[in-house]
């Protein structure tokens, strides 16, 4: 086997930079594959960086351990730390080891690695934050990862049609893994308890950073819930920092069915209607209706950012280094000019 080596020319300009100050310090709030997409672009183009990741879901691996032992679920988090590995042979192969699922007919079928790993070192060091970074730091992750709150967290949302048989009546549905995939339209969420504690380095990332990116990813099920935890949410109404929101590529089936991007801005507007934002971002091709969208997103104090995103293959995922390109563009001409520059 071959020995692990990282690329030299990878080091020594990330060394540059911050020699340089040359990089700046950067929240991404979300969950799941939308956060890991906008994280594989920013470690491409700052070194300071920091994933604040909701903890609601309660589907699969996370689900069955969030039962059993009474932990955050592990799953959104894992899922940022791989998407932080370097794309050196160190970084690849443990990104690698960390989202592989056993597949087994007994107990541990279905399980990560990666979720194991990180709720063994929750239990021996009883301390989420501190876990998380060790995790990192084993990794080589070009970044941190956080927890939004340090409680695991129910996701729940009022449901317009959820039953067929009766379109006009309003139902409660629980659970992220069910919201996510929930048919009828998705009125509003909320979170249980509704005023979790959020974790204080997060905060503190939020309020001592230069851009927050908020998105892309599950609308209702991943970005929205950050809001939701008023510690948070009052951070990013405090923060000097810019604010960017990445739209996703395509609406998700279920619970952003036949929304349009403007409908995207106008329900989380609904739910933090004190936030203003600076820039949103959108893939040139997924908005038809252009006017309507830089009209919405005047409303959010925002400017809107068309940029090709999208990967080559036609799916609804976003190309990291499109993605890099276009935060890079829209942190050097957005704003003022900040200290990395």
């Amino acid at each position: 086997m071959k020995p692990y080596r990282r690329r030299a020319s990878t080091l020594s300009a990330r060394r540059t930079l911050r020699r340089r100050g040359a990089q700046p310090k950067v929240v991404a709030l979300g969950g799941g594959m939308g956060l890991s997409a906008s994280l594989a672009a920013l470690r491409r183009i700052t070194g300071d960086l920091t994933a604040v990741v909701t903890v609601a879901d309660d589907g699969g691996s996370s689900g069955r351990l969030r039962e059993e032992l009474g932990v955050l679920p592990p799953g959104d988090l894992r899922k940022a730390l791989a998407a932080l590995c370097g794309d050196d042979d160190w970084g690849q192969t443990w990104a690698r080891v960390i989202q592989h699922r056993f597949q087994s007919k007994g107990e541990i079928n279905g399980h990560a690695v990666g979720n194991l790993l990180i709720v063994a070192l929750w239990e021996q060091l009883g301390d989420p934050v501190q876990a998380l970074d060790l995790v990192g730091r084993l990794l080589g992750a070009q970044g941190r990862v956080l927890p939004m709150s340090a409680v695991p967290l129910e996701l729940q949302a009022l449901v317009k049609g959820h039953d067929p048989e009766r379109p006009d009546e309003v139902d409660t549905v629980r659970g992220q893994a069910t919201v996510a995939l929930t048919p009828g339209d998705v009125q509003s969420v909320h979170l249980v308890p509704n005023d979790p504690p959020a974790v204080p380095e997060a905060v503190e990332a939020v309020l001592d950073a230069d851009w927050v990116v908020l998105g892309p990813g599950s609308w209702f099920s991943s970005v929205i819930p950050h809001l939701l935890v008023p510690q948070l949410l009052d951070a990013l109404a405090g923060t000097k920092a810019r604010k960017v929101l990445s739209l996703n590529l395509a609406p998700q089936p279920g619970e952003t069915e036949g929304f349009s991007p403007q409908r995207h801005l106008e329900v989380l507007g609904r739910h933090a209607p004190k936030l203003a934002l600076d820039v949103v971002l959108a893939d040139e091709a997924a908005v038809p209706d252009r006017e309507s969208l830089a009209d919405a997103a005047k409303r959010l104090g925002a400017a809107v950012e068309l940029a090709p995103v999208a990967g080559p293959d036609g799916s609804a995922k976003h190309d990291p280094e499109l993605l890099a390109a276009a935060y890079d563009r829209i942190f050097r001409m957005h704003g003022r000019i900040g200290p990395w520059r």
